[in-house]
């Protein structure tokens, strides 16, 4: 089995050698070995997980639900994994349809402010001052 060290396995994978440090302190990354100077060696399987828990949040996962996900996937529990992943879209698709209403609030407010005069009259700055409406 090969092995590489911390600083290789972190440039493979493209993240930052503190971020593979930080997966090892919360338990989500173990080294195959250490040297007799304590020195990580990594194989195959952990640069392999390192990818899953990358790809997991660029997908919006956190590391809860990636640790959740590779507990998962080592009991092959697709039904599961396949909920958890249902779960994550419509936690996407509720925020993207939130900010969607943002920007185009936002853009309404841009379009009624003439850009100069007093503060006061400001569409923008008295919308953020308005008490909310029910």
């Amino acid at each position: 089995m090969k092995t590489i060290g911390i600083g290789q396995l972190a440039k493979e994978v493209g993240v930052p050698i503190d971020t593979v440090r930080h997966y090892e302190r919360i338990g989500l990354l173990q080294p195959a070995t250490r040297l007799a100077s304590g020195y990580r060696r990594y194989g195959e399987a952990e640069q392999k997980r390192l990818r899953f828990i990358r790809r997991g949040k660029a997908l919006g996962f956190t590391l809860d639900e990636i640790d959740e996900l590779l507990a998962l996937s080592a009991g092959r529990n697709v039904q599961s994994i396949r909920k958890s992943a249902s779960a994550r879209l419509t936690d996407i698709e509720r925020r993207i349809e939130e900010l969607n209403r943002v920007r185009d609030s936002l853009r309404q407010l841009i379009a009624a402010c003439p850009g100069h005069g007093r503060a006061e009259a400001c569409p923008i700055l008295n919308a953020l001052s308005e008490d909310a409406k029910p």
